[in-house]
């Protein structure tokens, strides 16, 4: 079996590259790490795969480009509208899209908030909380459409606001201007994940809300992993807010998708271990 990582050219961080190797060598799946210049390389990169059972990796900002090059797509993937995981099927060779962003990011960020409470209730802990959505591509989809299922009451900031009011309304939410946001206080103990790609290598500097802004959020979430820690993750750890690394939601999308590849329960140690070696 092959597992394909696809990002965006050029890209200088090899963590994808370092986890699927030691997959490689302990549950035969055969990795090769891919830079891609266009969504034109999506739908033909499979061709080139001498193999039958064959995964790609999609990361930003190809994920809604992903979904267009599916055979088939799974019903959640489909009502996010983003695809982060496709999967050839051997019996007919046709590529099958599914999403494991918003598990991952959401169950990193329910597991955190339990953890810094001391409770475990029943339910999420999510529930009935704001939760701000920063940008409104593949991963804000992902992101809005997993904190709406459980039970968040979800607001999208996006620069271009269309684009933040198509998704309110998709998830039953609501829009403001990444602009508004700087003044967005309606409570104290919001949750606030980052999906932009703002802040991220080389442009480690920047930061989409400013550290005053954060001061009204019980948990800032980013989804960058290079770097690991984010100015935005930084300055937010310095008020004492609880923060959530990309590096933990990269861990458990991967881990569902090898399930979803492989049919096997995913190595969790081994693959946090690896990326844990190699911030």
């Amino acid at each position: 079996m092959a597992w394909t990582i696809l990002q965006p050219f050029p890209y200088d961080f090899d963590i994808p590259d370092t986890t699927t190797k030691s997959i490689l060598r302990t549950d035969g799946v055969r990795v090769t790490l891919r830079n891609i210049l266009s969504v034109v390389s999506i739908s033909t990169a499979f061709t080139q795969l001498n193999c039958e059972g064959s995964l790609l990796s999609v990361t930003m900002p190809h994920k809604e480009a992903a979904l267009a090059c599916s055979d088939e797509v799974d019903p959640i993937a489909k009502y996010i509208g983003a695809v982060n995981t496709l999967i050839k099927r051997p019996s007919d060779g046709k590529l099958i899209g599914y999403n494991t962003d918003y598990t991952g990011a959401i169950s990193a960020i329910e597991t955190t908030l339990q953890g810094s409470s001391g409770k475990v209730s029943a339910g999420s802990p999510l529930a009935d909380k704001v939760f701000v959505v920063l940008g409104a591509g593949g991963a804000g989809k992902a992101l809005a459409y997993g904190a709406k299922e459980k039970g968040a009451r979800v607001v999208i900031a996006n620069r271009t606001y269309e684009r933040a009011k198509e998704l309110a309304n998709l998830v039953g939410g609501q829009a403001i201007s990444l602009a508004d946001l700087e003044n967005f206080h309606p409570e104290e103990g919001m949750i606030l994940a980052n999906t932009t790609s703002i802040g991220m290598h080389p442009n480690i500097h920047d930061t989409p809300l400013s550290k005053q802004a954060l001061k009204s959020y019980a948990l800032v979430f980013d989804a960058i992993y290079n770097p690991v820690v984010t100015r935005l993750l930084r300055e937010a750890e310095e008020l004492g807010v609880t923060i959530v690394t990309g590096m933990e939601m990269f861990i458990r999308q991967a881990m569902g998708q090898f399930e979803l590849f492989t049919g096997l329960p995913a190595p969790e140690k081994l693959m946090r271990d690896t990326l844990l070696s190699v911030q």
